[in-house]
């Protein structure tokens, strides 16, 4: 504080400051200021008090510092109800005990102590005591000075220890919590922001073997988890993931809040799109709720708040709900930064109502897990040039010359397929689909492979709920316009997104034709008054 003393003093907030700690309606001590008769004049604070002071004094440092602010502080609104729906669906299940909270971008800490005040609330209404221990990592040396003197003011001195922080301690390439597991997690990660300073110091792509971000999976020994290196939030919940309890009586809860791109960046066999499969094929995520624009301090993009557990109920099993939370909110009489809005008590209420009723309704929609899934199949159709030998077989070098000087053609126009393998004496049977046609080579039948036309080739994509699978999507939608394309089943790779704005997209409605025909109207009489004016004036001239 001596160092703040001079830079006080030319700010001229010194005097100012020395009023306030003077003022005798203020008492920051623990022991309450007495009148002559004995009575309380003003009360003291107690740690809860000064935690809550303190607090306070951050919210405001960072509304005046939105620049910064989302990096290190989520909204309560939307603390709050986050709490609510990792809490709320197991409610009545809390039992008397000790339960350990965690928050991977923990920041200045508010996640994890809206969390506890959650569960304590809710456990006293119930009759039950619980104990509450608190794990944080957060990468900024500064904000987590700030949660550690937040938990420490709060009389929690033993949370202040389990809070690990600074540039060494990045979440992503140093877990200060590997062998830990965790019933209830709660996360605000960075978007859009660069991990490749992380990938470096794990090895790079090819050498990592993280158990966190490279996972078995349904006879996938090592499925890759890893994120395009300009935007790492998939990766914290992944990270959050590796950490859940068994799924026993309450397994673990999570919620974690990510930007529109966590739900379909990514191609097929890419990271992100690996790690909505991996949660999707085993069933943890229970529902994702879209929030208002403009929830946060620093932007004004879309967020949505994910829900997940590794011991969904019976009734949810094999199903995801969306919620469309965005006309659910509270306009602010004037903006923090890029925040104008924020959600009520009875906003936040509605919303777990619509969460825990698990119902199809305007703003929820509820879908099986594989809805978001699909297939990416490359087609195939052979290469084709007028005028060459189709009995012969042509080697990859011949192939590449008569790229340079043939001149494709389509089957309609003349050109003879270029083959690529000839199978004799019927061991292999034909299946045009997957590349195998029949032939006929020096009179007789044989089975063909041909050479495939890198300039024809396309990809679909196909609905894991398609009937009939990949082929029959191809027989309806591709052979009747291409009928010699075929697909290797060997390519096809499995991806996963959530078309979150399809499923809620609202068309405008189509005008009348009694409007369209008024407007008309009206502009003929307004274009024939100009007309009149024009000419009005022409003769006066």
């Amino acid at each position: 504080f001596r160092n703040q003393i001079p830079r006080l003093s030319k700010a001229d907030a010194l005097g100012s400051l020395i009023e306030k700690f003077l003022d005798s309606a203020i008492n920051l001590g623990p022991e309450p200021v007495l009148n002559t008769d004995g009575s309380v004049r003003v009360p003291g604070l107690d740690n809860h008090a000064m935690g809550t002071m303190f607090e306070e004094l951050v919210r405001r440092f960072n509304e005046d510092n939105n620049e910064e602010a989302g990096e290190h502080w989520t909204p309560r609104d939307a603390v709050r109800l986050m709490a609510k729906l990792v809490f709320l669906p197991i409610a009545d299940q809390i039992e008397s005990g000790t339960y350990l909270l965690y928050d991977g971008a923990c920041g200045t800490g508010g996640m994890l102590t809206v969390a506890e005040e959650t569960l304590q609330e809710l456990a006293r209404a119930r009759g039950k005591q619980v104990a509450t221990h608190l794990f944080g990592q957060e990468i900024n040396a500064e904000t987590t000075a700030i949660c550690k003197a937040d938990l420490l003011l709060k009389g929690e001195g033993e949370a202040a220890d389990n809070i690990v922080g600074g540039p060494e301690h990045s979440t992503l390439s140093n877990d200060a919590f590997p062998a830990r597991e965790f019933d209830f997690m709660l996360s605000n990660p960075p978007y859009g922001k660069s991990w490749k300073s992380d990938l470096e110091r794990l090895g790079g792509k090819g050498a990592i073997k993280d158990p966190r971000f490279v996972v078995s999976h349904r006879g996938e020994p090592e499925l890759s988890l890893l994120t395009r290196t300009s935007d790492g939030q998939l990766l914290f919940l992944a990270n959050m993931l590796s950490k859940m309890k068994p799924p026993l009586r309450l397994g673990s809860r999570l919620a974690e809040v990510h930007n529109g791109s966590s739900l379909f960046t990514g191609d097929a066999g890419q990271g992100e799109s690996n790690i909505r499969r991996w949660i999707l094929e085993n069933d943890w995520l229970e529902a994702i709720v879209a929030l208002p624009l403009n929830m946060f301090y620093n932007t004004g993009i879309a967020t949505y708040v994910w829900v997940l557990t590794n011991r969904k109920p019976a009734h949810r099993k094999g199903r995801v709900q969306l919620i469309d939370g965005t006309q659910w909110f509270k306009p602010l009489r004037k903006n923090l930064g890029k925040k104008n809005c924020e959600l009520s008590e009875a906003d936040i209420e509605k919303i777990c109502e619509v969460f825990l009723a698990f119902e199809e309704t305007e703003q929820s929609k509820i879908f099986p897990n594989a809805a978001f899934g699909y297939w990416k199949v490359t087609v195939e159709r052979p290469l084709r040039f007028r005028g060459i030998d189709g009995e012969r077989v042509w080697s990859a070098k011949e192939v590449k010359e008569l790229k340079a000087m043939g001149e494709r053609a389509e089957a309609s126009e003349g050109g003879v397929a270029v083959v690529r393998r000839i199978h004799r004496g019927g061991g292999v049977e034909a299946d045009p689909l997957r590349g195998l046609f029949s032939a006929k080579i020096g009179g007789k039948a044989v089975v063909v492979e041909y050479e495939p036309d890198s300039e024809l080739r396309d990809t679909e994509q196909v609905p894991l709920l398609e009937e009939g699978g990949v082929e029959a999507f191809l027989r309806r939608e591709v052979l009747p316009h291409a009928p010699d394309a075929w697909f290797d089943p060997g390519s096809v790779r499995v991806g996963y997104e959530i078309s979150f704005n399809r499923y809620f997209y609202k068309p405008t409605p189509l005008r009348s034709l009694a409007e369209i025909r008024a407007d008309i109207l009206a502009v003929e009489r307004e274009t024939d008054g100009l007309l009149g004016e024009i000419l009005g004036l022409g003769g006066a001239g």
